[in-house]
């Protein structure tokens, strides 16, 4: 390099290390190691308690009937005695913190809302076990939802800004590896618990304390996470930013055995750098939103349908509560296992056609399982829903984040991702209303009808996402 070169460079590292420009162009030529996939893990832990809190409605639901303080089905669309109610108020809480506070972790930092929104989670739902009222265990389900709305667009944001672009469909499929652990944990514990009264409490109370013991642990865990460089560069903490991006560098190179190249600051377009909220209403954003609005709806509704019913869909096909809490725990499996698979392609194909061709998925295997049966060919069925489905959310996970510009990620995130929250919501009162006039079929008739409109905005609206940097 020649001396004007070197200066240059020299007086450029000086003056603007921190620079959102700077900050790409670093995190970009990381490689991938030990380090940045460790990163990862401690993220997707709290996610784990997240699916694990979702999925427990489901597996916990015959439990609660049992106990007579919610019932199966409702004489109205609106039933605030059933587990639609439950389901419901849970994505309201849900909705409440991706809508209303997707502004926090804008403007607070992901780190901080990171550790916090699962304090509230805890607390919120160790009250909700001991509750012998309807009316006080919704309330409680209600702020439980509410930690966890802000603490999952965080942790899609904060992944999308921590690994380079060329890595992040993998990232995305490891954390939802880890998160989707839950879904097997959970019915396992159902299958042993719910049927039992274990020192006398009953055994669903058992399934949601450990979900709040599990987080406690999580807690203290993941505070080694630093907080995201692109965030605090798009704040102006250039200084921060240049620290702690330092420190990433450092701890890669340890482990790689030499030094990093040279970074090359990569142009970002001025509309990332000042995107506002108005900025979503207009060109280039008013499309995707409104694409990412209809997709959530209709997507959440086809996953909550399946995923929160399952057992209960089983029981009205005849099947007894223990062996179909037993079939749901076998068809859990396939959670992890989707997002595993997906590793070795997920940075190879566009996130929006893994997404379509999924739906596709959904909707063959959805009519096979209210159709057959055999129970070997309902347990297949719902492998295939399962793998599809957790495959269906490692993408669109990462695909509603990188849409986004690092300044307001995490609430415009939260806008789109929110309305899958309200899909999910009326998917509870939808199901028991439509599962109590039309069976089993008519459930799944609706939910096939849900993926074709996933499939067709995606397909047509949808942008590719594959090399949009983080910034």
């Amino acid at each position: 390099m020649t001396t004007v070169a070197a200066t240059a460079v020299e007086g450029r590292t000086a003056s603007s290390r921190g620079s959102i420009e700077e900050i790409a162009g670093r995190m970009e030529r990381l490689p991938m190691c030990g380090y940045l996939w460790r990163l990862i893990i401690l993220i997707s832990l709290g996610g784990f308690f997240e699916l694990y809190d979702l999925f427990f409605t489901g597996y916990i639901a015959p439990g609660m009937t049992q106990s007579g303080l919610l019932s199966t089905t409702t004489a109205n669309f609106f039933g605030f005695q059933g587990i639609g109610a439950f389901v419901a108020v849970t994505f309201i809480g849900l909705f409440i913190g991706t809508f209303f506070l997707g502004f926090i972790p804008d403007k607070l930092g992901r780190r901080f809302v990171f550790t916090w929104a699962l304090v509230i989670y805890t607390i919120a739902t160790v009250i909700m076990a001991f509750q012998t009222s309807t009316e006080w265990l919704l309330a409680w389900r209600l702020f439980a939802g509410i930690g966890l709305g802000v603490e999952a667009i965080t942790i899609d944001a904060y992944i999308t800004e921590l690994v380079p672009r060329r890595m992040r469909g993998r990232a995305f499929a490891l954390n939802q590896t880890i998160m989707f652990l839950a879904q097997p944990t959970v019915a396992l514990m159902a299958w042993w618990l719910v049927p039992q009264s274990p020192l006398g409490f009953d055994g669903w109370r058992w399934v949601i304390c450990i979900a709040a013991f599990g987080a406690v642990i999580v807690w203290f865990v993941r505070r080694a996470v630093p907080e995201s460089p692109f965030w605090l560069s798009q704040k102006g903490r250039t200084a921060e930013a240049d620290n702690i991006l330092s420190t990433i560098e450092v701890r890669v190179e340890r482990q790689i055995g030499t030094k990093l190249e040279v970074a090359t600051p990569m142009f970002i377009p001025r509309s990332s750098t000042t995107a506002a909220l108005p900025d979503l209403g207009r060109t280039p954003y008013l499309t995707i939103v409104l694409t990412l609005v209809v997709f959530n709806l209709c997507q959440a509704f086809g996953y909550y349908g399946f995923s929160s019913w399952a057992p209960t869909l089983l029981i009205e096909k005849g099947i007894t509560i223990t062996k179909s809490l037993q079939y749901s725990f076998v068809i859990a499996f396939a959670a992890p296992l989707a997002p595993l698979v997906a590793i070795s392609y997920a940075d190879k194909v566009e996130r929006k056609w893994i997404i379509v061709t999924m739906a596709f998925v959904i909707a063959c295997a959805g009519y096979g399982f209210a159709e057959f049966v055999q129970p070997v060919a309902i347990v297949a069925c719902g492998l295939a829903i399962t793998f599809a489905n957790t495959t269906l959310s490692f993408a669109y996970h990462a695909y509603q984040t990188e849409v986004f510009p690092a300044r307001i990620r995490a609430q415009a995130a939260g806008i789109v991702y929110s309305a899958s929250r309200v899909g999910a919501m009326f998917s509870g009162f939808a199901v028991a209303f439509v599962l109590r006039n039309s069976g089993v079929s008519g459930v799944f008739a609706a939910i096939t009808t849900a993926m074709m409109i996933v499939m067709l905005v995606i397909s047509i609206f949808g942008p590719k996402t594959r090399e949009q940097v983080a910034a």
